[in-house]
């Protein structure tokens, strides 16, 4: 896990809190802005997920390609 991740995911459930707060109230304005920074949190948590799966299949790139090397020499 990332800090894209857990930052995304305490923004998302901090606009949740913040829309229902605001829906209980009655006061749309902060509904609004609590929809608008969970939905950023969802964003950015989807960034750290990308992230993460690019490093995960670049660490299995290098694993694979490291093992074909020390199997074959003749491949450097």
């Amino acid at each position: 896990m990332n800090k894209d991740q857990v930052k995304g995911k305490i923004k998302e459930a901090a606009g949740e809190v913040q829309e229902h707060t605001g829906k209980m109230l009655g006061n749309a304005e902060q509904q609004a802005k609590g929809h608008a920074r969970e939905f950023q949190g969802k964003a950015q948590k989807a960034a750290g997920d990308a992230r993460e799966n690019a490093e995960d299949a670049s660490k299995d790139l290098d694993k694979n390609l490291n093992k074909d090397l020390t199997r074959d020499p003749t491949r450097r």
